[in-house]
């Protein structure tokens, strides 16, 4: 089979899958927190017509000859850069301002993390008050405990200070500590982190362990403003030109099967 038809074949699943990951950075372009995603690519294995050796004449022949297989996606990257501050007006919107991340208890028991700091105060019961996702997920605090208050309190009276202090106002109306701190964790390699849906990431080896601000005073410390929240960091000009170059892409990949096909057509008349 001619090895062109093949090599096309792959440019053009490779642009596939570029245009799908655009397509999900575009539809989520008002997803708070999301974090944009970019495809890479690399050359599939390299086929060897002739080895570096010497002409008829004894010459040496520096280089060799070899001809690409194609290409195939390496990997999808997730892109951490800052999303821009959206102001709120909820009590309990958070937007987190440097590296962290906010620690989310699943329904299985793992600890999953987010940037998408819009939470809301949920009844539980007898016993008072968590802090939870708008799924109903509790938040958990620098020990990696659910966040709960008694039902003594009242939510719209609670603010949360720049380190993630939980303060609730005394007599004379001053904020005061109540001894809670909402949990926000770093990672040395973010771009490690397994997405698992609606914001949230697995840490993975590749990530390394979370890393609590809290009690490591090795990392800059993220700032939590209260009635903010981090929008997501998609540039719709700049996903829009990524789009037409890899629909140009696919396009010319496309053509190279037409010519090809063209070529064996051609040859096939020969005999004629």
């Amino acid at each position: 089979m001619v090895r062109s038809l093949w090599t096309a074949a792959t440019g053009m699943n490779a642009q596939q899958t570029n245009v799908d990951t655009i397509a999900n950075n575009l539809a989520n372009v008002n997803t708070t927190g999301y974090k944009a995603q970019a495809a890479q690519f690399k050359s599939l294995l390299y086929q060897t017509l002739q080895t570096a050796t010497t002409t008829a004449n004894g010459d040496p022949k520096p280089t060799s000859s070899q001809v690409g297989l194609g290409v195939r996606n390496s990997s999808i990257n997730s892109i951490f850069t800052q999303g821009s501050l959206l102001d709120s007006q909820s009590d309990t919107a958070f937007a987190i301002e440097g590296d962290g991340f906010f620690g989310i208890r699943t329904s299985n028991g793992d600890i999953q993390y987010t940037r998408n700091g819009d939470f809301t105060w949920a009844t539980n019961g007898a016993s008072g008050m968590v802090l939870t996702t708008q799924d109903g997920l509790p938040v958990v605090d620098t020990t990696g405990k659910a966040i709960t208050l008694g039902n003594q309190y009242v939510t719209s009276k609670i603010t949360i200070t720049a380190s993630g202090e939980i303060c609730y106002p005394d007599a004379q109306n001053n904020p005061k500590p109540l001894g809670i701190k909402i949990g926000v964790y770093q990672f040395n390699n973010p771009g490690g982190l397994e997405r698992s849906g609606d914001t949230l990431w697995k840490p993975t080896a590749a990530s390394g362990a979370p890393l609590n601000e809290s009690t490591n005073n090795n990392l800059q410390k993220s700032r939590v403003i209260q009635g903010y929240l981090e929008g997501s960091n998609v540039q719709v000009a700049t996903e829009m030109v990524n789009l037409i170059v890899a629909q140009r892409a696919y396009e010319m990949n496309s053509k190279a099967i037409t010519t090809t096909d063209e070529m064996m057509q051609t040859a096939n008349n020969l005999k004629r």
